[in-house]
């Protein structure tokens, strides 16, 4: 067949089929076509749920009557001229297809007449080359484009349209998320002639939230925390709800992007992680919030429908997102409640301790908070596919998997007074899993027992057993080594402050975190104990620690939370002035690292790369005399049940 360059009219329709999916695409179109060109009252008139009539009248700057004609044409747009403005687009819409591909499908007409013009002008295209025709008309200053019978001539798009109540309801909702973008500018909506909502305009807080509860309802208003930071060109602003707040379904979620309405799966992947330890799965937060960011650092041309935009720096918007939100939470008082009073730290014996920590395991549910990867990142969906099928999984702790939350307000309740005893006990001295009981390692049974030795190296690795332990030969010996133990071992020397090679590096955004009274009032003491480890903190105004830069090991952890709690721990029981004390802090760091990471299970190549990054980090220095790490594997009983 011969190749033909197509008719106006067919060309306009195929690009419909991108730009226009329902009535609710073309008000969208229209409406943000009218903030574009400065509006400050916006006036739309539904009929039909928009397939009968889709009225749009505003009082912004109008367009000339010689550039009518080419408002109607397609590629026509005044709001970019060369490519750096594509690479910087600051406007709501700039494809120059709306008003073009609309009239392909529907009989459009629009009027217009800019302040210095003394008449208005009306134009409609008609035809298969679509010519547009010009008339005088009665019209104030401003534009009104008229959509009427949407996709009369396109029936197969037609029966694709739902029912009337369907249809507005889709335009209603449109309309709520331009109310939240533009509270400087009035809206009204009409439906078969009826007033159905009227925004006013205002700046004040009170209008302000006058609109957020018309909106998002009044227990929106009522929970709603205001937000606002600012750091290196990024800026977020508006309002989040507190877990009280959270709702069933998601379907009070505004976010908006230079402006722009966006569904963007990195940004509500941020904020839903930093709600992760407040709300239950079935739980979703509430927000409105406003991004920010310099146009050069965001494409916003990566959909048709403009419901996406593609950040240069996706890694820095994710962090900056969740730190303002989770911080926001925080300050707040509505996540990571404070820490019991000091009365909550005595214990009456040994006994009472123990039975306390078999209570804690049973009771321990939920792993510390953590940032992992973000949509569109290499190892998201193998990070994502993990964590998945860990949740089905039985996570059978030991005595160093200890409840992972001392306290919160939104998440597992409480623990008693003896719980935390328990706890700071086994802090100072932990217990560590064995593969074979004290008697049995001490005193084995000589005449059935084959000689067994502790290793002076690790061998090969043969294969994992029950998950959690790595079994090894090393000269005709087999060793059993626990994995968990190993890893433990190997982010206490990751952490260690006298190894050569440990590195500070610096946050993307600085987290701020509000003073505790619980704290000690020599802070300034801690903090120099804390850049040892590489952890760079300052105190702001005596109000807030600001978190610049850690070591790599706590890069992925919730350092809101994480800090918290070791200052906490460090205010009760550690002297800054104690040189053990770094010693301690090194290691109450790496067991809570151990827990909030906690693996259900290993396979073999991620135990073999365990132990390679573990021999690398203690150059054949490896306790393995120590049985919490290497027991040996006594055959004796299986060899005598062979020759039995």
């Amino acid at each position: 067949m011969a190749i033909e360059i197509l008719p106006a009219r067919l060309a306009n329709q195929i690009a419909a089929g991108e730009v226009v999916e329902r009535p609710a695409s073309v008000v969208k179109e229209l409406v943000e076509n009218s903030l574009d060109s400065g509006a400050t009252r916006i006036d739309v008139d539904i009929e039909k749920g928009g397939a009968k009539l889709i009225r749009v009248r505003d009082n912004g700057q109008g367009i000339p009557k010689d550039d009518l004609t080419l408002a109607l044409s397609r590629h026509a747009t005044s709001k970019i001229h060369t490519l750096d403005d594509l690479e910087a687009i600051v406007s709501l819409g700039f494809r120059g297809e709306a008003l073009a591909s609309i009239s392909s499908v529907s009989r459009l007409s629009l009027t217009s007449r800019p302040a210095v013009q003394e008449e208005a002008w009306l134009a409609y295209s008609e035809g298969r080359d679509m010519a547009v025709k010009l008339q005088p008309a009665a019209h104030p200053v401003g534009t009104t484009v008229e959509v009427l019978d949407l996709f009369f001539n396109t029936p197969a798009r037609r029966k694709f349209l739902r029912t009337e109540k369907t249809e507005f309801t889709h335009i209603d909702e449109l309309l709520k998320r331009i109310a939240l973008s533009r509270f400087d500018v009035s809206i009204t909506l009409k439906h078969n002639g009826k007033i159905v909502r009227q925004y006013r305009s205002g700046q004040s807080v009170a209008q302000k939230e006058k609109r957020l509860a018309a909106v998002c309802g009044s227990s929106f208003v009522k929970h709603m925390l205001h937000i606002e930071l600012e750091h290196n060109g990024l800026m977020i602003s508006g309002w989040i709800t507190t877990p009280e707040g959270a709702r069933s379904q998601s379907d009070l979620q505004y976010c908006y992007v230079n402006g722009r309405m966006m569904k963007d799966k990195l940004i509500n992947h941020a904020i839903r992680q930093s709600y992760e330890a407040s709300l239950s799965p079935e739980q979703y937060a509430a927000f409105v919030l406003f991004i920010g960011i310099d146009p050069h650092q965001v494409d916003v041309n990566v959909h048709p429908a403009k419901h996406e935009v593609r950040f240069h720096q996706a890694r820095l918007v994710h962090d900056f997102i969740y730190q303002a939100v989770a911080g926001a939470l925080a300050e707040s008082q509505y996540v990571d409640a404070p820490m019991l009073s000091e009365s909550a730290f005595h214990y009456e014996n040994q006994s009472d301790s123990t039975n306390v920590l078999s209570d804690m395991l049973n009771k321990s549910e939920k792993s510390f908070n953590n940032i992992p990867s973000y949509p569109g990142c290499v190892d998201y969906d193998s990070e994502h596919t993990r964590e998945k099928s860990q949740e089905k999984k039985t996570v059978i702790s030991h005595s160093n998997d200890l409840i992972r939350n001392t306290s919160g307000k939104y998440g597992t309740s409480s623990p008693s007074k003896k719980e935390v005893a328990a706890y700071s006990q086994l802090m100072e001295t932990p217990v560590k899993p064995s593969l074979m009981s004290d008697n049995q390692a001490e005193v084995p049974d000589k005449e059935n027992c084959v000689d067994v030795i502790a290793p002076t190296k690790l061998g090969k690795a043969i294969a994992v057993i029950k998950d959690q332990y790595l079994l090894m030969t090393e000269d005709s010996h087999c060793f059993l080594l626990s994995l968990e133990q190993a890893n433990l071992l190997k982010l206490q020397k990751q952490l260690d402050p006298t190894r050569v090679g440990l590195k500070t590096q610096p946050l993307l955004v600085p987290l701020s975190i509000k003073l505790e009274k619980n704290w000690s009032s020599d802070i300034n003491q801690w903090i120099s104990v804390l850049a040892e480890l590489g952890i760079q903190v300052s105190v702001r105004k005596q109000e807030n620690l600001v978190v610049m830069s850690v070591p790599q090991p706590l890069r992925k952890q919730n350092l809101q939370k994480l800090i918290s709690d070791l200052l906490s721990y460090a205010s009760r029981y550690l002297e800054p002035d104690n040189p053990e004390s770094l010693i301690t802090v090194v290691d109450w760091l790496a067991g809570y690292i151990q827990r909030s990471d906690s693996k259900s299970g290993y396979t073999l190549s991620e135990a073999i790369q365990l132990i390679s990054e573990l021999e690398h980090l203690w150059q054949n220095q490896l306790p393995l005399d120590s049985r919490s790490l290497v027991q040996p594997v006594d055959f004796s009983l299986t060899i005598k049940a062979l020759h039995s």
